[in-house]
Parts: structure tokens; sequence; C-alpha cells
């Protein structure tokens, strides 16, 4: 039986700071200049200062560094030819929000064995980043812990806030101090109203409590982040037809934000089948084609091979590859078919819209 160092708690394990991990993993100039660069462009369309519609695509979270590499040249090799009329960012999402329980991601526990080894899981995270950013293709996350961006942020170029966080206050604090664009997604059940208030509260200044490079807790004061939007993710309905999209301009309006709508494929708005994330995008195709102008992005959860598997702790080391252990994903195959269809039906209209 293992000794208590308290009630509830049975060991406590000192971690690497970020400073210290930085170190052994710099960022180069030329990856700063990089993501300065993504991060501009992703704040252009968010303001619709730049036509092109924002897509965050890739797998629902990353548990295989090799799979990761080669999922991300796929990407690179088509966003090449597509950049025109979509700019792609690739989805890199290392901790996964569990209702119950379930696996909490490559940083958490990167072995899949429930050993926790959370400084190899901080170290395997910033070494995939700085090797995918290598390859100059933008990067996605979702924050669920707000100690991670300490470690990780400087190399993304775009960021989420979940369902089931976009009410905490912590990670709207957190949301006020980053130096990305950033997305609120709606609430489980899907109310617009809590991402909404999220969008404010994160755009004002913020003083809070987080720790610093040299892993201290210290006290932190921010300006706010001005380049937040909502992300329709659906909820015990779909929110993605136009009137779900008109209704929530307008509430948007209302709060005295602009009207930058976000749509997510997958989750509540597919019915948790991936397999629909197809019918969500000809939607979208359809509205912007009738002229909508609210809509700057699109996400689409896709992996090498489609759907998911189960993942254990007995079968950890024998899952398929290309495969993902958390929601099922549309194939290569599939998503480079959404890409050319969305490129194909919009090219001509998207550069018409903001003028």
């Amino acid at each position: 039986m293992q000794k208590k160092i308290s009630n509830n708690t049975t060991k406590k394990k000192s971690l690497i700071t970020p400073k210290e991990l930085k170190k052994k993993l710099p960022i180069t100039e030329n990856i700063k200049k990089q993501i300065l660069f993504s991060r501009k462009t992703i704040c252009n369309i968010i303001n619709k200062k730049d036509s092109r519609i924002l897509v965050i695509c890739g797998p629902c979270s990353i548990h295989n560094t090799k799979e990761a590499l080669e999922y991300a040249k796929l990407l690179k090799k088509i966003s090449l030819k597509l950049n025109k009329t979509i700019y792609i960012v690739m989805r890199v999402y290392f901790e996964k929000p569990r209702t119950i329980i379930g696996w909490k991601g490559l940083i958490n526990d990167p072995y899949m064995n429930n050993s926790y080894d959370i400084n190899t899981g901080l170290y395997i995270a910033r070494k995939l980043l700085l090797e995918l950013n290598k390859l100059e293709i933008p990067l996605a996350t979702e924050i669920l812990d707000p100690n991670t961006p300490e470690y990780l942020s400087e190399l993304f170029s775009w960021s989420a806030i979940g369902a089931r966080t976009t009410e905490s206050q912590i990670h709207r604090e957190l949301a006020s101090s980053l130096d990305m664009p950033l997305g609120f997604k709606n609430n489980t059940d899907g109310s617009i109203t809590t991402a909404i208030n999220s969008i404010q509260s994160a755009s004002i200044s913020h003083n809070f409590i987080n720790i610093n490079q040299e892993g201290l807790v210290c006290s932190i004061k921010t300006i706010g982040n001005k380049n937040c939007h909502i992300i329709l993710r659906g909820g015990k309905k779909t929110n993605y037809h136009e009137k779900d999209i008109e209704y929530c301009s307008k509430k948007l309006i209302k709060a005295g934000l602009q009207s930058n709508i976000m749509i997510d494929c997958s989750h509540s708005n597919s019915n948790k089948n991936f397999e629909r994330q197809i019918i969500v995008i000809d939607s979208i195709i359809s509205q912007i084609q009738k002229g909508n102008n609210s809509i700057i992005g699109i996400m689409l959860e896709s992996y090498i091979n489609e759907g998911n598997q189960i993942m254990n702790i007995n079968n950890y080391n024998k899952l398929k590859y290309g495969i993902s252990i958390t929601d099922g994903c549309i194939n290569w195959e599939t998503t480079e078919k959404i890409l050319h269809k969305i490129y194909n039906k919009l090219n001509k209209i998207l550069p018409l819209r903001f003028l």
C-alpha cells in the first residue's frame, strides 16, 4: 500500500521547469519568424482582412509522433496547392478533457500505460512541435492545463478552449495572456452565451496566479487578447445550419463583438459520426455561396486512416498504425477530397467576400 502524504494524495513529483525544457529543446529564429507570420495571417483571416478560409485539420489527439510527422507532410503538400483559398493549420492536441475517465493525452501519459511520466510527455511534445514547425506548417492545439502554455505556447499559431472549459475563469484569464489567436467552443449543451462571455472576458486585462519560466508561482497581469472568436461544435443538437449561424451572428453583434464564426464539423455537429463531417462541409460551402460573411473557419478531425480504435493498458503496444485512439477521424483520401472541394467551390467567391 502506498504511503499517503495527505488524505487523498500518495505522490508528488517535481517537474522540469519551462526554462530547463526550452534549454534542452530551443526554438530557432527561423521558427520564431514563421510562427509570427502564421499568427498574423490567422488574425487577418479572423478579422476579415484576409478572405481565405481558415481550416484547422488533423487528428483528434496525438499519440504517435511518427504518425504525426507523416500526416503533417501530407497536409503540408496539399496546403501548398490550395493556399490561395484555404489557410491550413494542423491540429496537434496533446491534452484530452475526459467526461469521466480515459486517456488524458500524450503529455499526461506518454506511454499510454498509466505511468503518467509527465516530464517525458512534455519533452516528447516540445520535440515534436519543433520537428513539425521545421516543415513550415502552422500548428493548433486545445489548452487544458493552465501550466502547459509556459512550456509550449511559443510553438503554436492558434489555440482553442474546449467546450468543457469555456466557462472556466482560469481559462479566460489564460486566454487573455496568450500571444496567439484563439477560439472558444460553445458549451457541451449547445449554449453559445458562455462562449460569447468568454470572448469578452479574454479581451480585457486580468491578474491571476500561474507559473513563470523558472517554474515559480507568480502573479501575472495581462492586457487582453483581441483576437478571439467563437467555435460552434453543436450540443444537444447541431448548430451549423443557416439559422444557427444567423442567430450566433446576431448574438455576437449584440455583445459588441465581430461576427467571426468557426464551425467544428465533428463532435455534436456530426452527431459524433466522423463520416458526417462532409455533410457539415457541404452546408458551409452552400452558406458562403449564398453570401454568408460570418464563417471564417472550419475544423476537421482527420488522420491517416479512418475511424478510431479502443486503447487500454492491455493493448497500448498493439495499436494499429495511423488510426485515432480518441474520436473517429476521416482518412487522408477523404480529407484531400474535402479540401479540394472547398477550394474548387469557393476559390472565385472568397476574394469578393469582404469588398
